[in-house]
């Protein structure tokens, strides 16, 4: 099944009028706009960057987080009252509405990540094993190993202190 091609400008977009709706009764904390509005903020940088895996990756790790980040938000924050004006429910739907567009907008960031030359697996370096190429030897290039080190690299013995 063919995925159907969505534009990283519609997501942020779409994003950017539900965080302003969800947050428009102010029964949200301020942490939910900053948290919501930096990440769109680094999703106008990788619509901008056009070419770099490293901004869409940003974004789609801060989706992944605001996901959480809205959970813990509305789940603390909602409205207790029986009588709320059209207003609060208003803009708790579109917090709520925003909320589960996210797991999508996280598949489409996804797949925009790999378009652009991102891997399956999320390499984060520290917790890899490190390829050092130091000890590489081309198989084009035959050399023969030395089996003794050169005695003209011998290197000078360290000064007494």
């Amino acid at each position: 099944m063919e995925v159907p091609a969505v534009n990283l400008k519609a997501i942020v977009l779409v994003h950017w009028l539900l965080t302003t709706w969800g947050f428009m009764a102010l029964w949200l904390p301020p942490s939910y706009a900053w948290g919501n509005f930096t990440i769109l903020a680094v999703g106008v940088w990788a619509v901008a960057q056009r070419d770099s895996v490293d901004a869409i990756l940003m974004f789609l790790t801060g989706l992944l987080l605001t996901i959480l980040t809205d959970i813990v938000h509305i789940s603390l924050s909602y409205p207790a009252l029986s009588n709320l004006s059209d207003t609060v429910r208003f803009s708790t739907g579109m917090a709520i509405f925003n909320l589960l567009l996210k797991p999508l907008s996280c598949f489409f960031a996804y797949q925009m990540y790999r378009e652009r030359g991102g891997e399956y697996a999320f390499n984060l370096g520290f917790l890899g094993v490190p390829q050092d190429q130091s000890s590489y030897q081309s198989i084009d290039h035959a050399e023969p190993p030395r089996p003794f080190p050169d005695a003209s690299s011998k290197a000078a013995p360290p000064r007494p202190y």
